[in-house]
């Protein structure tokens, strides 16, 4: 499967790259015609840091006082909260950078990390944001424990909005060429007969 992978390029910076591999692929809200792989985002630091300096040329005058990482973003945080507190209006901040669960969806704080969002300004970084529904859904949990959403970034984004949050994407989903994503009793692929290639989560995938 990996040999039909092609690298997608961040445009502003050819050293992020991803890996979207063709095919048929169930995630756990949809299928989806591309397994989007960026382990290397995740993985490796050189492009971790190039990928967290990029989002931080659209945060230098967002004050941030917490950044919470989904999907195995940390590595990119921790090099996003040194990048924004070298520069801007987070200059010389001790910026906090968290990974709370997610459960059914819904954020979840345990009493010892509520304290880094309430009252804080809280940067959201994910790996990716395709619809924009769990994006949404960590901001609304941002506002449930006290805390004020500043921004959304992700390195594979789609085109969706959020009233009053910026969105930053590295990488969207245009520049995967046909990029579909279906609801799993509305996939073509499965109406045509095509097997699922691949589970897919933020760990990977698994082939079936």
């Amino acid at each position: 499967m990996e040999t039909r992978a092609t690298q997608i390029r961040a445009r502003r910076n050819g050293k992020v790259v991803i890996s979207a591999i063709p095919g048929h692929f169930a995630t756990q809200h949809s299928h989806v015609n591309y397994c989007i792989d960026m382990t290397k985002v995740k993985s490796q630091m050189s492009m971790a840091k190039a990928a967290a300096e990029l989002i931080a040329e659209a945060f230098n005058s967002t004050p941030v006082d917490t950044i919470i990482t989904l999907e195995r973003t940390k590595m990119v945080g921790a090099f996003l909260a040194n990048a924004l507190s070298h520069s801007g209006l987070n200059i010389n901040l001790d910026i906090n950078v968290i990974s709370p669960e997610v459960t059914n969806d819904l954020l979840v704080l345990r009493d010892n990390l509520a304290p880094y969002v309430h009252g804080r300004r809280v940067l959201l970084l994910s790996a990716t944001a395709t619809t924009g529904l769990t994006a949404k859904s960590a901001l609304d949990g941002i506002r449930y424990y006290g805390g004020e959403p500043v921004g959304v970034a992700c390195v594979f984004g789609g085109d969706f909005e959020i009233e009053g949050v910026p969105v930053v994407k590295l990488i969207d989903v245009g520049d995967v060429p046909a990029y579909a994503s279906y609801s799993p009793n509305l996939c073509p692929l499965c109406k045509a007969g095509k097997k699922i290639d691949a589970l897919v989560n933020s760990y990977g995938y698994s082939k079936i």
